[in-house]
């Protein structure tokens, strides 16, 4: 969950690897700092708890700063609070070494005590730096730089991305990974570390993505990738396609409100090239799967987390309804713990935006050890979950700097539900149903633009609920999921409590807290369960409960029990969800906007979970 960059060429290091972590910021923020071999080839550390910016206010002048090699890191706090002792670089006894770091070092502590034992001393509450004491601990036996990091790692437990730079071989940098996305970046007599291609993306596109297990050890001039046991690895160098613009606000005051507006085009993205009219169905060429595998699936199990889990119950309203398939949706940080039972023919779907999801990764293990095949649904071409599974869909959504996702929800959702018409068209669907539902899709990006173009109003909305203490989000069938993700944003960005219910559930004891203070935000759209939902509002009312309502366009009578009303165009009740949430993401962003936070690095958050 943290930022890492490294460079090693030609150039001053500390710019490049300063403005790399600054675009991974949205990866931690609570402290960062740098590590530089300057010309005299001494190593020079610089770090500063709070955001990026503390940081470089504190960086001495550009001369004193100058050096072609260095580290950088920007931190999200597991081990130790964010202060500027606890931030990385971490360096050992002497002040040869220095090591940034993303994972967790589980053993730290009994690696720490036997370190102690032999008069190292620790000034850090991070497990961090155990790294660099052990490293060291090597160097000092005598070994070779890159055989001590390779010592060091095979007695490390637990998970790690790590970049190491040593004053004595001023030339080299060595970095490694295990259960840590590490990335290396080949520039002309250049290279790059990066736990994150949007950190090197303005410098190079032709980038490695590390495994697990392996060990980069890099000059100025080339680069050897091994494995930990020392094997030598033949490295595939991929293109990044896309660019830099695409990590760029614009005309916007944050990312996530650029994200939201960017829906029409993303979700179109998420189907385009995928629908095949001629035949009522859709095309997700990389399940690689055949006709006769799709339809011997006698169970789905969804694995996921957080917002990634909110689309996977969507998922299951329509597999379930169009496939007639049985879909369990597993929260990844608990499937493994209690020992999951996957029969003959059960198909693992796992769900991440980045694709790095270190409590997602851990689940589909083991379901693959378990026997299953495994699809994954991810936004990063070369994330671990890409290359660990057997097939899957890309959602194309762009990148996502926005720590409170919203893009890459609505992508997902797109996927999960045209994996469920291609599920059902090699069943029983009948195409009448593909035809409409192909129809309709391709309609949506234009009926989510109309909702953005209400943006003003919704905003009106927001200023009426913005000093509110808790919220509670009501919806039914797909629309439960729905309330749930709405209740999560609001949560996540505004740091108002908030809780999404079914909306029948609520009289099981949620009512309760129902008073005229209470904003209840409920997803009624025009359906066949449309006046089942209007009885539990007109509980609401009952009870003095303020009421904001996302409602189908015509439904002029729902203004007779509500406060206020955002109106949807219609569509097929399999695609509601895909308009039903974007009123819910602009109100949480207009009130987190209107109580003058962070929008796009809500406090304890992080972009890209990668510790479990």
């Amino acid at each position: 969950m943290c930022g890492i960059v490294g460079y090693i060429g030609k150039r001053n290091a500390t710019p490049i690897i300063v403005e790399g972590i600054k675009r991974l910021e949205y990866r931690g923020y609570d402290s960062s700092g740098i590590a530089i071999l300057d010309k005299n080839k001494q190593l020079k550390i610089f770090k500063k708890s709070g955001k990026i910016t503390e940081l470089e206010r504190s960086l001495p002048s550009p001369d004193e700063t100058y050096g072609n090699i260095g580290i950088a890191h920007t931190r999200w706090a597991t081990h130790g609070e964010p202060t500027t002792v606890n931030a990385h670089p971490h360096t050992g006894c002497f002040g040869k070494i220095a090591v940034v770091h993303n994972g967790i070092i589980e053993n730290h502590k009994i690696l720490q005590k036997k370190l102690e034992a032999e008069g190292h001393k620790f000034i850090s509450e991070t497990d961090t730096e155990v790294l660099a004491h052990l490293i060291e601990h090597f160097l000092i036996k005598g070994n070779e730089f890159s055989l001590a990091v390779r010592e060091a790692l095979q007695l490390v437990e637990g998970t790690f991305g790590i970049a190491v730079i040593n004053n004595e071989e001023p030339n080299k940098m060595i970095a490694a990974r295990r259960g840590s996305p590490l990335i290396l970046g080949i520039g002309k007599d250049e290279f790059f570390v990066t736990s994150d291609v949007a950190a090197i993306i303005i410098h190079t596109k032709r980038v490695i993505y590390l495994e697990d297990n392996e060990i980069v050890v890099i000059n100025h001039k080339n680069f050897e990738i091994t494995t930990l046991d020392n094997k030598y690895v033949e490295a595939k160098v991929s293109e990044v396609d896309w660019d830099v613009s695409s990590i760029d606000k614009g005309e916007y005051k944050h990312f996530m409100l650029k994200e939201i507006f960017e829906q029409p085009t993303s979700v179109g993205n998420a189907f385009r090239g995928r629908l095949m009219e001629n035949l009522s169905t859709v095309r997700l060429g990389g399940l690689n799967m055949s006709g006769e595998e799709l339809r011997s699936i006698k169970k789905i199990q969804i694995i996921a987390c957080g917002t990634s889990w909110h689309a996977g119950l969507i998922g299951k309203y329509v597999i379930e309804n169009t496939a007639r398939i049985p879909v369990d949706v597993e929260y990844a940080s608990e499937y493994r713990y209690r020992n999951p039972i996957i029969s003959e023919n059960t198909l693992v779907i796992s769900i991440s935006q980045s694709g790095e999801t270190a409590d997602t990764l851990a689940a589909l293990r083991e379901a693959k050890s378990k026997g299953a095949r495994i699809l994954g649904i991810t936004n990063v071409v070369g994330s671990t979950i890409a290359r660990e599974t057997d097939g899957g869909v890309y959602i194309h959504a762009g990148t996502e700097i926005g720590v409170a996702s919203t893009k890459a929800f609505t992508s997902q959702i797109t996927i999960l539900m045209m994996m469920g018409v291609l599920l059902g068209r090699v069943r029983n669907l009948p195409p009448t149903f593909g035809s409409s539902f192909i129809k309709e899709l391709r309609l949506i990006p234009q009926k989510i633009q109309s909702i953005l173009d209400k943006n003003d109003e919704i905003k009106k909305i927001a200023k009426t609920i913005k000093d509110s203490k808790n919220a509670l989000y009501l919806g039914r069938g797909s629309n439960y999921p729905v309330a749930l993700e709405g209740a999560l944003k609001l949560k996540e960005i505004s740091y108002i409590h908030a809780e999404g219910y079914p909306a029948a559930e609520m009289k099981h004891g949620p009512i309760a807290l129902i008073d005229e203070n209470m904003p209840v935000i409920a997803i009624a759209p025009d359906d066949a369960i449309y006046e089942k939902i209007i009885s539990n509002l007109q509980e609401v009312k009952a009870r003095n409960g303020r009421l904001i309502v996302i409602a189908t366009e015509g439904d002029t009578s729902i203004k007779d029990i509500c406060e206020s009303v955002i109106y949807i165009p219609q569509t097929l009740h399999t695609l509601q969800p895909l308009l039903t949430v974007i009123p819910l993401q602009l109100l949480a962003y207009h009130v987190a906007n209107l109580r003058g936070l962070d929008v796009d690095q809500p406090r304890n958050l992080a972009k890209s979970v990668t510790v479990e």
